[in-house]
C-alpha cells in the first residue's frame, strides 16, 4: 500500500505563488509516475500535471502551463507542484495520484483520472482576490 501525503496548502492572494508536496518513498524509487488533480466546489476533478517515473517527461492542462511547475526532488522524498501567479479559480483542494506501474514509460498520465491506484487525501489551496 502506497501511503500519498499532500501538504504545502494554504490561503495566498493572487499572483502570489505556493508549492505543494506529494511525499511517499515508493515515488522516490522512480516505480510511479505521477500526477496533480484539482478539485473545487461544485466542478469536476481536474487534472493539473504530471510528471513520468524518471522525471524526463511532464505535462500540464491548459489552465496552469507556463505558471505551474511539476517536479521530483529526490532528496525530500517528493514530487512538488510550483505554483505560481495564482489565480482565485486555483481554489480547489489538491490531490496527488500515483499511476499504476504497468503502463508503459510514456503512458504516464490520464486526464480522467483513470488508470491511478493510489490517491492522497488532498491539501486546500485558496487564492483570494
Amino acid at each position: 500500500q502506497v501511503q500519498l501525503v499532500e501538504s504545502g496548502g494554504g490561503l495566498v492572494q493572487a499572483g502570489e505563488s505556493l508549492t505543494l508536496s506529494c511525499a511517499a518513498a515508493e515515488i522516490v524509487s522512480r516505480e510511479y509516475a505521477v500526477s496533480w488533480f484539482r478539485k473545487a466546489p461544485g466542478l469536476d476533478r481536474q487534472f493539473v500535471a504530471a510528471i513520468s517515473r524518471s522525471g524526463g517527461m511532464t505535462y500540464y492542462s491548459e489552465s496552469v502551463r507556463g505558471r505551474f511547475t511539476i517536479s521530483r526532488d529526490d532528496a525530500k522524498n517528493t514530487v512538488l507542484l510550483l505554483m505560481n501567479n495564482l489565480k482565485p479559480e486555483d481554489t480547489a483542494v489538491y490531490y496527488c495520484a500515483a499511476r499504476a506501474r504497468y503502463y508503459a514509460n510514456t503512458d504516464y498520465f490520464n486526464t480522467q483520472g483513470v488508470g491511478y491506484v493510489y490517491w492522497g487525501l488532498g491539501t486546500q489551496v485558496t487564492v483570494s482576490s
